[in-house]
């Protein structure tokens, strides 16, 4: 626990057998659980998660691939039914490092936000560990989602490494979340509607021997993402409040 709140981490994966026993081992102690999701690897990334520790790691796998939102929206539901307090997600690339995890989880489990993010793009050392390509796209993406879901202070939309606490994943539509590729832009959008509060924690940014997924295609879809942010919230704007001023969800 972390001060007394049940933390679990959601480990979305796809075929990352060469990266998911560094992923696991480094998660901390004072994580409860651990929920893998295994995204229809062809490798033995399940296998391999599935031997690490059967006490403290479930996997749970998808039949076919659905993409990474998919995945994270299986392993928050996981996670809420097992009794998390707090849900942390880190991607089975090792791209996260676990040393950043108690600073982003803190503001959620003493309930000062309802969802903390990483921000690659606020740490001291982007400019040296960051490709340049990536923080010009990052800076891009975050200005059009800042302005799209109406969080003013939001830096580097499309960092996955985040922590949500169980009321604010009450408060979103699973089902309706983008299932790849730009979930983290729905999502944000999903939150700012609900009136959730949002904090940036600065992350250290990592780039190993790891394959990129992202691939050009996705900028297009992302930029759809944000359109779409954009339209609920001005839509919303016409109906009858349904929230008072953005604080704790």
């Amino acid at each position: 626990m972390l001060e007394g709140a049940r933390l679990f981490v959601v480990v979305p994966a796809h075929d990352e057998e060469q990266f998911i026993a560094e992923t696991l081992g480094g998660i901390p102690a004072f994580v409860d659980r651990v929920v893998v999701v295994d995204d229809a690897s062809s490798d033995r990334t399940a296998q391999l998660a599935s031997d690490f520790d059967s006490e403290r790691v479930r996997v749970e796998r998808h039949s076919t691939n659905r993409g990474v939102g998919a995945a994270v929206a299986t392993g928050y539901r996981l996670a809420l039914a097992a009794g998390a307090d707090a849900i942390a997600v880190m991607a089975g690339d090792a791209q996260m490092d676990p040393r950043d995890l108690m600073e982003l989880a803190l503001p959620v489990v003493r309930r000062e936000v309802d969802y903390a993010k990483g921000d690659r793009l606020g740490h001291p050392e982007v400019a040296a560990l960051m490709p340049l390509g990536r923080r010009v796209a990052g800076h891009v993406l975050s200005w059009l989602t800042r302005r799209a879901a109406d969080l003013p202070a939001l830096s580097d939309s499309q960092c996955g490494y985040t922590v949500i606490s169980a009321r604010a994943v009450g408060r979103i539509d699973l089902d309706a979340l983008f299932p790849r590729y730009g979930y983290p832009n729905d999502l944000l959008g999903q939150l700012s509607l609900s009136g959730c509060k949002v904090r940036d924690v600065p992350v250290h940014p990592v780039y190993g021997d790891e394959k990129s997924g992202i691939r050009p295609w996705h900028v297009p879809v992302i930029l759809w993402i944000i359109a779409r942010v954009a339209w609920r919230r001005i839509s919303r704007r016409a109906l009858p409040a349904t929230t008072g001023p953005r604080g704790n969800c």
